[in-house]
This record gives structure tokens, sequence and C-alpha cells, in this order.
């Protein structure tokens, strides 16, 4: 989650840090020293997709997993190093100098970040989730848990590429997939080339107008009930398996006020902190950087910033531009 990076043409003691893996990449074969930090299992969200089709290079699509055992690959061959199960709690600017504070004890010193923490799935509000969650309800989906709804009815809410892949994935195992739906059409949210394929798979089903209310069962799911948002009428199905993509939330409480965000919690970065909603909130004469946060040197990338593309291809491409934008800011100090 966290990487230190002293640039080429810094001493090792004037690092610049990031807080994901593309960053550390393009940092490291760069020969900046690299730290990475790592919370929970690597690779974030798209580390738990079941796949990844339309990234460029790999025609046959690949996993998540798979992408980020690469990714991880790539980093400690230039170099990295990875520090596993470690939490930022904090960040403090010291002048010039940025501080990440970890969780417990601890901290280190940057003359820039790059904040790339990506985002948290949201919660379904229904009743008996919660007490059911990793019983039969799951946020996301990875293989070995797609092998074992062999045979099952699987239910999958959610209207975005994520839940489209993962329909995809299980339809190669179980019996029948079921994406509930609160809109009318999918369109508006997923990649046509993921509605074409729902649409003409005889194992999927799409639920339109529909939510889960409610969810049963003694130890593990059971069953749950669907309400149809036009009739108000609800219907309860039996079911072992529920797999919820409903959007995700950045993972941006750690930064503080200092690093101006939206209401959502999204990192606002370069033009738009000079916006008349943002009035005052940078403080040099020059224009922040097009990755720059309202604190000069701090940088976000990917799916924590706003306005972001939520693709991994996009956070990629800003990972690369994260770490040339970093190199022009270290050269104005």
């Amino acid at each position: 989650m966290t990487s230190p990076a002293a640039c080429s043409n810094q001493a090792a003691s004037d690092p610049t840090y990031t807080l994901n893996y593309d960053e550390p990449v393009y940092a490291a074969s760069e020969g900046l020293s690299t730290v990475i930090v790592e919370r929970e299992a690597p690779g974030g969200q798209a580390g738990q997709s079941a796949a990844i089709e339309n990234y460029l290079g790999f025609p046959k699509g690949l996993s998540g997993s798979d992408l980020t055992q690469r990714a991880m690959a790539q980093v400690t061959r230039f170099g990295a190093e990875l520090v596993l199960a470690q939490n930022v709690a904090g960040f403090e600017a010291r002048g010039p100098v940025h501080a990440v504070l970890f969780d417990g004890s601890g901290e280190i010193e940057a003359r820039s970040l790059i904040v790339a923490t990506g985002v948290a799935y949201r919660r379904l509000e229904a009743t008996g989730l919660d007490e059911l969650n990793g019983r039969g309800v799951y946020y996301g989906v990875d293989a070995s848990e797609a092998s074992q709804c062999e045979g099952d009815d699987v239910y999958i809410v959610g209207a975005a590429n994520s839940a489209g892949q993962a329909a995809l994935n299980l339809s190669r195992f179980a019996r029948r997939v079921v994406l509930v739906v609160r809109a009318g059409a999918l369109d508006a949210t997923m990649s046509q080339y993921l509605v074409q394929r729902i649409t003409s798979s005889p194992v999927i089903e799409v639920r339109y107008r529909s939510e889960i209310v409610e969810a049963r069962g003694d130890g593990h799911l059971e069953s749950l009930t669907i309400a149809d948002r036009d009739s108000s009428g609800t219907e309860e199905v039996s079911t072992s398996w529920l797999f919820v993509f409903i959007g995700a939330s950045p993972r941006t409480g750690w930064l503080g006020p200092g690093v101006v965000r939206d209401r959502l919690g999204f990192v606002v970065t370069g033009p738009d902190l000079l916006a008349p909603a943002h009035a005052g909130c940078w403080p040099l004469a020059r224009a922040p950087l097009a990755l720059e946060t309202s604190v000069p040197g701090v940088f976000a990338a990917g799916d924590v910033r706003l306005d972001s593309m939520k693709r991994v291809a996009s956070a990629v491409g800003e990972g690369a531009m994260s770490v040339y934008l970093v190199h022009r800011y270290l050269a104005t100090i």
C-alpha cells in the first residue's frame, strides 16, 4: 500500500512514496529506492477481479490475481522492498517533508508522496447480510469461490463491469447466474462487450428494477428476498451464494483535512483545485501539476482520484504519469 522511492537525482534520504503497484514499477525501474507497505492482499480491487479482458496485451484476458502477481514480480525484480500487514493511519505535512504515519507506531518521511490507495467495496444495506458476510455473502469473487459454485444457483448484485465480469466467470461453473440490477438497463454502466455476452448467455438471467432486501440462513446463506421496485412485490429464492458489486469508497480518511476531497472522499487534483468550489485551497503562485493534490508534492493516481476512469489501464497510465510529475516537482524545490 505504501511505497517510498528516492528519485535518481536525489539522495536516498529524500524518498518519494507511492501507494500501489504500478507506480513502484516505474519508480524502481528508473533506479529509485522503493518500498511497498501492504495492508491487505496485494492488488486491491483489481487483484480480486475474476477476469480482466480489456487490458492491452492480454487478448485472452487474465485474472486480477495473475496481474497482481506479475506486478509484484516486476517491482521486486527492480529492487523494491515489500512490507506486508502494515496499515497507513495518517499523514502530516512538515514543511517540505511529507510524513506517512503507520498504525500503532512508525513513520516514513519523504519529499513527495503518491497516493494510490484505491477504493473499498460499499456494503449492501439489507436485513441479515452482515451476519452472513463470508458465509455465502461475499464482496467480490475469486477463482476458488467461483469453482465452489458448480451446479448451484448464484445471485450477483451490481450493474458495472466488475459485476458483469463476475457473472461471466461464475456462469462457467454455476447452473444459473442471476444478476440483480436496480436500473432498467445495463448499457449506461457496463461496457458493451460485457452486455452482449451477458444477454446472449443461456446461463445468465438479468432481473431489472430489482433489489435484495433480506438474506436468511442458519450459519450460512440459504435464501434471499428480492423486491420488485415497480410493483413493490417480493419473492423469496433459495441460494447459497450472493456476490455484491455495488461500487466502492476511496480509502482517504488517513489523509486528514489538508488534502482536499469531495463529499465522497475522492481526492481533488490538478486544475480542479482552481475551481470556485475550492477557492483558496492551492497555496502556491504556480498552477498545480496534473495529478497534484492541494498539498504541493503530494499526488493522487488511480481510483482514489476524483473523476478517474475506474479502469485498470487508466490507473496504470496515471501511475506512470505520477512518477514523471514527481520528477518535475522535485526539480522545483
